[in-house]
């Protein structure tokens, strides 16, 4: 594997236990949004101030770093509250629907558009998601609160990917997440105090949780996944991360007893398939489509 693939592995299991985190209820949503953004960027600062590397090279690379910190904050948010309001399988499947707004917004603003291999492992990935989740919850939806906020945060992150990919084809990796973290925590804080949340009063589990979410699931996870985005498609990153929507499944029936059935095992091979499938080079042929082309190119 290269450095960018294994950099995106580890990142993807570093946040896989987020949702579990969030789902304890140790913190009120939103807080715990924002000390996972502060703890993740007090770290950050310093070093990043004191190495001399906090550079951005111009006011519009500037404005747009910290525009990715905005809505990195609004994905975050919502998806806590998700997560807190359903279940952490649920809210994290539904959140990771994110692939196909980002290959709609990839087709229409990147260079590196998406192959049909994208769009092959993209279908079988989604169908794994279905099946994991039950067919039943897709013919029935339930648009509350949790659902809309799940779906919601998928949306935000799908333009955090795009933008954020266009931003580190000039900005590196280390200034760029330093800069978004600081914008999302400032962010968040100001949400937090106007939606009356307690910045304290949380227990010693609490306050280990929000450690932990901010120097694994933010500072670890993003810079990994910071350095993957820049050197990946990030169509190929933001299928990848499916496979979060499988640990995450495994880490909440191991740690806060989620039921697994089979189901949803079956549906987490199809899901890892189809992630497979996006990585794959060769062009996967069409039937019909590609054996007509075959015979025009034969008899020329």
């Amino acid at each position: 594997m290269t450095k960018p693939r294994v950099a995106l592995v580890i990142g993807i299991i570093c946040i896989s236990i987020f949702p579990i985190l969030v789902k304890l209820k140790l913190s009120p949503a939103i807080v715990s949004a924002f000390y996972r953004m502060a703890i993740a960027a007090a770290a950050l600062v310093p070093f990043a101030l004191l190495s001399g590397k906090f550079k951005i090279p111009s006011l519009k690379l500037l404005l747009l770093t910290m525009l990715c910190g905005a809505i990195f904050a609004l994905d975050v948010a919502v998806w806590n509250i998700a997560i807190q309001e359903s279940t952490a399988t649920q809210a994290t499947l539904l959140t990771n629907l994110s692939p196909v707004w980002v290959g709609i917004g990839a087709f229409f603003f990147l260079k590196n558009k998406p192959t049909r291999n994208f769009w092959i492992g993209t279908v079988i990935a989604i169908l794994g998601m279905i099946t994991l989740v039950g067919f039943h919850f897709f013919v029935n939806l339930d648009f509350n609160l949790a659902f809309v906020f799940a779906i919601l945060s998928g949306v935000f992150y799908a333009v955090y990917m795009l933008v954020s990919k266009f931003v580190l084809y000039d900005v590196e990796v280390f200034p760029f997440i330093t800069l978004s973290t600081l914008t999302s925590a400032v962010f968040l804080g100001i949400l937090s105090f106007f939606m009356n949340e307690p910045f304290t009063g949380f227990g010693e589990m609490g306050w280990i949780s929000l450690i932990i979410q901010g120097l694994v699931c933010q500072l670890a996870a993003w810079l990994l996944l910071g350095y993957a985005t820049k050197h990946m498609r990030a169509t190929r990153v933001s299928v990848s991360l499916l496979g979060q929507a499988v640990l995450t499944t495994i880490f909440a029936w191991m740690f806060i007893n989620e039921e697994v059935t089979l189901q949803m095992i079956i549906g987490g091979i199809i899901l890892l398939f189809g992630i497979r499938v996006t990585f794959y080079t060769k062009k996967i042929p069409v039937i019909g489509r590609d054996v007509k082309t075959t015979e025009v190119v034969s008899k020329s």
